[in-house]
């Protein structure tokens, strides 16, 4: 099924704010090497995030696919970065937490 982009735009939505707060995530861990597994699955979520929000934008047809992909990956930096005590790593699981929410909806609604 062919998804309507304009239909999908608090998933959009969602999926940039996770990208963000990924990316943010893993600069703020980079270098420390406790951090190392965090700012690893940071990247990976961050960079599978901004690939959906490509198929969302462009309505693919393979958005269902990917959206469960992105799911189990969100889910993941999620435990990971609940884990850490910091700022940074506490709004990234908080953001990734919502991005699962948003992909599993799409996964339900995109065959």
């Amino acid at each position: 099924m062919l998804l309507n982009h304009t239909e999908y735009h608090s998933s959009f939505d969602e999926a940039i704010k996770c990208m963000v707060e990924c990316e943010h995530c893993a600069e703020a861990c980079v270098g420390k090497a406790e951090m190392a597994k965090c700012a690893r699955i940071c990247l990976d979520c961050a960079e599978i995030c901004r690939t959906a929000a490509t198929f969302m934008v462009r309505g693919s047809y393979f958005v269902a696919h990917l959206a469960r992909a992105c799911a189990e990956i969100c889910e993941a930096c999620a435990q990971e970065c609940e884990q850490h005590e910091m700022e940074h790593c506490q709004k990234c699981a908080q953001a990734c937490r919502s991005a699962v929410d948003a992909y599993r909806q799409i996964a339900s609604v995109a065959k």
